[in-house]
C-alpha cells in the first residue's frame, strides 16, 4: 500500500511539472529569443555637433535611394518608410550631409555629417531632414564641425545647401555631456 501511495504521489508531481512547464514562458524574462550576431546590430556612426564628436545610428529613411545608400555604407538594412517624408518641418531637426570635399566617413565618402541639435536641446528630434551640402568649385574644402561653421561658409558663398530632402531616423547615442 505504501508503495502505491509513493508511486501515486510521484505521478502527481510529474504531471504537475509537465503542466507547469507547458504554461511557463519559453525563455527567462529579458533573454533574447535567439542569439544576436554582432553583424546584425546597427553600428554607430561618427558625426559632429557644435564642434564635438557624436555617435548616432540610422534606422529608417523616407527615400529608397537614401535607404539603400545607408544600408551599403553601414551594413544592417535601413528600412524604407515613405511616410517619414510627410512629417511636418517643425518636428524635424537637420543633418548636413557633405556630397564632396575632404575624404571622410560620410555617405558620399566625404566628411562626417553635422547635426544641429542633440538630446537635451529644445530642437532635438531623431527625425532628420537631410540637407545635402556641397563645396562650390574654387572653394577650399575643409572639415566643418558645426552648423555655425557651415552657415559661415555658406554666407561666404563657399557652399550650397539644398533645402529639405529625405527624412532619416537618426537617434543620437553619444553627445557632449551625455549618452544613452
Amino acid at each position: 500500500m505504501k508503495t502505491k501511495v509513493v508511486a501515486l504521489l510521484l505521478a502527481l508531481v510529474l504531471a504537475s511539472l509537465i503542466v507547469l512547464s507547458a504554461c511557463a514562458p519559453g525563455m527567462p524574462e529579458g533573454m533574447p529569443p535567439a542569439p544576436v550576431r554582432s553583424d546584425d546590430l546597427v553600428p554607430p556612426v561618427r558625426g559632429f555637433y557644435k564642434g564635438e564628436v557624436i555617435h548616432f545610428i540610422h534606422t529608417e529613411a523616407s527615400d529608397v535611394q537614401v535607404a539603400d545608400m545607408l544600408t551599403m555604407m553601414m551594413g544592417p538594412k535601413v528600412l524604407l518608410v515613405p511616410g517619414l517624408a510627410r512629417v511636418p518641418e517643425p518636428v524635424l531637426a537637420n543633418v548636413y550631409v557633405f556630397t564632396n570635399g575632404i575624404k571622410g566617413d560620410g555617405p558620399f565618402g566625404s566628411q562626417a555629417d553635422v547635426f544641429d541639435w542633440a538630446p537635451g536641446d529644445d530642437g532635438y528630434s531623431p527625425l532628420r531632414s537631410v540637407r545635402l551640402t556641397s563645396w562650390k568649385e574654387g572653394s577650399v574644402a575643409r572639415e566643418l564641425r558645426s552648423v555655425e561653421e557651415i552657415n559661415e561658409a555658406a554666407s561666404k558663398n563657399e557652399l550650397t545647401i539644398q533645402p529639405r530632402g529625405a527624412v532619416v531616423n537618426m537617434p543620437v547615442l553619444t553627445w557632449p555631456g551625455g549618452q544613452r
